[in-house]
């Protein structure tokens, strides 16, 4: 299982280099399911591996001209805020079982995974059908925009995604930036959202840096990797491929985590 684990942290940085995000979708089930981590200290440690190898695949996104720092500072600012209040008060007041139901159990796993999976599976589904939406009015398109950022702040420091599945969909749809665009500007939030959110957790958890630090190791392997892949790729083929991957990774976590465990 741990040779498993480690060869998907390499398919982390892939995935993260060639769409922009997603690593989360892979980071924290290879965790939890292979390593066997804690789903609270899984979240703590994506947040850091997909920080880290995210901003080691911005730099040369930035050199290409595919990150647009204005609408990344628009964005990310907002969910830095987010961020900063969930994982340091909310998440850590979750009892560990929240109530039952007869056999059923809703526990704080649950609640954190399966709240992850339910948001993958609505994300994927405009990806995959390619829906465009461009506010042309501005004060309205950068209103929304930091909303969306903030709710994505929030929804990232509740389950510990780097939240790029929710980022690109929100940047091409909101914004009208060409996907390419959007998976560099992608890069650059959920590096400093990542990383923002595991600063709340150091002093919280006990950290096995070596460990930590070899998965993301690898993972930045596989980003440099993944860019030089993703300029040989059309923008539709991209967005379509994180739509399904997205969507199969979601469903199997909730199939796994409802269905399996209760």
């Amino acid at each position: 299982m741990e040779i498993l684990g480690y060869t998907g942290a390499v398919l982390i940085g892939l995935v993260l280099g060639m769409l922009g995000g997603g690593g989360s979708i892979l980071s924290i089930p290879i965790l939890v399911y292979l390593f066997g981590k804690d789903p609270v200290l899984a979240s703590a440690y994506s947040l850091f591996i997909v920080g880290v190898t995210s901003l080691a695949g911005a730099i040369p996104k930035y050199r290409e001209n595919t990150v647009n720092l204005r609408m990344g500072l628009v964005f990310g600012l907002p969910s830095l805020i987010g961020i900063f209040v969930t994982r340091n008060w909310i998440v850590p007041a979750i009892p560990e079982v929240l109530f039952s139901i007869d056999e059923f159990v809703m526990t704080r796993r649950l609640l954190l995974l399966g709240l992850f999976a339910v948001l993958m599976v609505f994300a994927a589904f405009p990806m995959i059908r390619g829906n465009r939406f461009e506010s042309r009015n501005q004060k309205l398109r950068v209103f929304m925009v930091v909303v969306q950022g903030t709710i994505i702040g929030f929804l990232t420091g509740l389950v510990g995604a780097g939240g790029g599945f929710l980022i690109i969909p929100a940047l091409v749809f909101l914004t009208g930036l060409p996907f390419k665009t959007a998976v560099g500007t992608s890069l650059l939030i959920i590096s400093i959202n990542s990383l923002a959110g595991f600063a709340g957790d150091v002093f919280n958890h006990p950290i096995e840096w070596d460990f930590l630090l070899e998965i993301t190791g690898l993972s930045i392997l596989g980003i440099l990797i993944g860019n030089k892949l993703a300029g040989h790729v059309s923008q539709v083929r991209l967005r379509s491929a994180f739509g399904w991957m997205t969507l199969v990774m979601g469903i199997w976590i909730l199939i796994r985590e409802v269905l399996l465990n209760n």
